[in-house]
């Protein structure tokens, strides 16, 4: 299925019609308004709202550079409570990070912007990337540490 590319992405940039899979373009893509499907009202639809689109894209990228500033490089500490060996009773998760991240930014970022390839099991330092806009990733450190109890 060809599909209008509205926001820049690992397909291409703005504008660029490309062939990805149906379901990739009916349950992402469209969806997500991330992309229009490449038929000729829509080809002339996104020619004509092509610079307010433009505009909308560099205000939600100022947006993520100000949020970048933010939080890139924070380090936040996240009180679990652990056995004598340093595993955690219970892991640590996306929702506990943006609880965490969230509060001590005084932001709203959600769950899904946190890059987790695997659940946080022992105490230590871990550094975690926030996916804040298409290419804009933040790296925040998370120490995970013991309760006195």
């Amino acid at each position: 299925m060809e599909v209008i590319l509205i926001e820049r992405s690992r397909l291409g940039s703005i504008g660029d019609v490309v062939t990805v899979k149906p379901g990739f373009a009916r349950n992402y893509l469209i969806p997500q308004k991330k992309a229009l499907r490449a038929s000729e009202q829509n080809k002339k639809l996104f020619e004509d709202k092509k610079a307010e689109i433009e505009q909308n894209i560099s205000l939600k990228t100022q947006e993520a550079q100000d949020l970048l500033t933010k939080i890139n490089g924070v380090t936040v500490n996240l009180i679990r409570q652990a056995g004598e060996d340093g595993r955690l009773y219970g892991s640590v998760s996306s929702n506990d990070l943006v609880k965490v991240i969230n509060e001590h930014a005084s932001i709203d970022l959600h769950r899904s912007t946190i890059e987790l390839t695997t659940p946080i099991k022992y105490i230590g330092i871990y550094d975690v990337k926030v996916q804040i806009f298409a290419d804009i990733v933040a790296n925040v450190k998370i120490s995970v540490v013991r309760t006195a109890e």
